[in-house]
């Protein structure tokens, strides 16, 4: 099977290369704008110098190259490329959020439909073997009805201060908001779970910490200026130091700072780059915590808490059952039937599958897996996160957002408009 990689950053390099490690696809052509990301892809994967293009719409002027595509473009840049490779007859598997608009992920539910592309959207969490572990807890009835749901995503205090205050994703306008850009992923999660959507949401949140209100006496712009910077724990010095001596975080996150795993490198990137800002001198918009609240047609309820003030690890999710309980870590799920009184702890990795020391918890290698066996075969039952559900669940994120806006309860939007 052969691929066309639009968008050579960190997600797009992840999933090209577990499809080509797999040896079920080969990379055949590259779409990135960045010369350097450009030419380390085309390099990596042996890339046909005519089959190299520095826009997706140079991949798009040419005669269909592949079979497939992976869309891993900035967030506000997904419509276009999807709807007209769609339309040219490429297999799409798009990196999350499908779009940060109700009108552009329409338009790609639609393009695919109409050219009957299969597509996936990298809703990696519905893949992991942990997943499957607590969705066979649910569907054999271990804990009877599910009534009510906790959940945690801990962003992690370092993590939320390179991506969501200094990076990428940390100003809505360029990106969207932290509930669409990260947490879309547990909010369809979440509906994979309860096999339904909610009827009502509420949900209350804001920046309260990452903003100049909040800068300590004496802070300078820059960590490497700041003598401040010994005692903050947000301090980018430390941690791309940390990065640095560690390769295992050369990828990331130092990939995103430098393609250069040097300390020269890194320090010219600090000096110049947005990531050696000060997070209180940033333009960053987006919320640092926020809560969901939602309410079930069949009366079961769900809140959702993302957070900064943690540590980076899995998410935690706590489902009260008629019959039993269920407190899951990303890993194992501590089962407590209501009838016995016993306790169990289950092990996802008795699962099988990818590991869950691989991306998302094992969610990157499922997805892909999932996605180029969709495409050899034709048959997408495999697939647990075609566009239309994605869009679907994305109404609820933009209804929870709508609700933290407005202070009010807002009905999410079912269905296609």
């Amino acid at each position: 099977m052969t691929l066309a990689l639009v968008g050579a950053g960190l997600r797009g390099q992840a999933y090209a290369r577990h499809a080509v490690s797999t040896g079920a696809a080969r990379v055949v052509a590259v779409a990135e704008p960045d010369p350097g990301r450009r030419a380390a892809a085309a390099a990596e994967f042996g890339v046909e110098p005519g089959l190299v293009f520095d826009s997706w719409t140079g991949l798009a002027g040419h005669p269909r190259a592949a079979d497939a595509a992976i869309v891993a473009t900035q967030d506000r840049m997904h419509r276009d490329p999807a709807v007209r490779l769609a339309d040219l007859g490429y297999h799409l598997l798009i990196e999350k959020p499908l779009a940060p608009t109700d009108e552009d992920a329409t338009a790609i539910v639609a393009a695919a439909t109409r050219n009957d592309v299969i597509a996936a959207v990298c809703h990696v969490l519905r893949y992991t073997p942990y997943t499957r572990l607590l969705k066979s807890l649910l569907t054999e009835g271990r804990i009877g009805k599910l009534i009510s749901v906790q959940h945690l995503e801990p962003v992690g205090w370092w993590h939320f201060a390179h991506s969501f205050v200094r990076g990428h994703w940390r100003n809505t306008e360029e990106s969207g908001p932290l509930l669409l850009t990260k947490c879309c992923h547990d909010i369809d999660w979440l509906m994979y779970l309860f096999e339904q959507l909610p009827e009502r949401v509420s949900s209350f949140g804001s920046l309260s910490h990452f903003r100049a209100s909040e800068r300590p006496a004496g802070a300078a712009d820059r960590c490497l200026d700041c003598p401040v910077e010994p005692t903050c724990p947000y301090s980018a010095k430390r941690r791309y130091a940390q990065a640095l001596a560690d390769p295992d975080e050369h990828f990331w996150p130092l990939g995103a700072v430098t393609p250069t795993p040097t300390a020269e490198a890194v320090e010219a990137a600090l000096r110049d780059g947005p990531y050696g800002r000060c997070v209180y001198a940033c333009d960053n918009d987006v919320v640092d915590h926020q809560v969901v609240n939602m309410a079930f047609p069949d009366g079961a309820t769900c809140s959702f808490t993302v957070s900064a003030f943690t540590p980076t690890e899995h998410r935690r999710t706590r489902l009260q059952g008629t019959h039993g309980y269920l407190d899951g870590d990303g890993r194992t799920v501590r089962h407590l039937d209501f009838v016995t009184g016993r306790e169990e702890v289950l092990d996802s990795a008795a699962e099988g599958g990818p590991s869950a020391a691989d991306g998302h918890g094992g969610g990157d290698e499922g997805l892909v897996d999932a996605f180029l066996q969709a495409v050899a075969t034709g048959d997408a039952s495999g697939l647990l996160s075609g566009p239309a559900e994605s869009l679907a669940t994305h109404r609820v994120v933009w209804a929870a957002e709508q609700a933290r806006r407005t202070d009010q309860v807002v009905i999410p939007v079912i269905g296609v408009r």
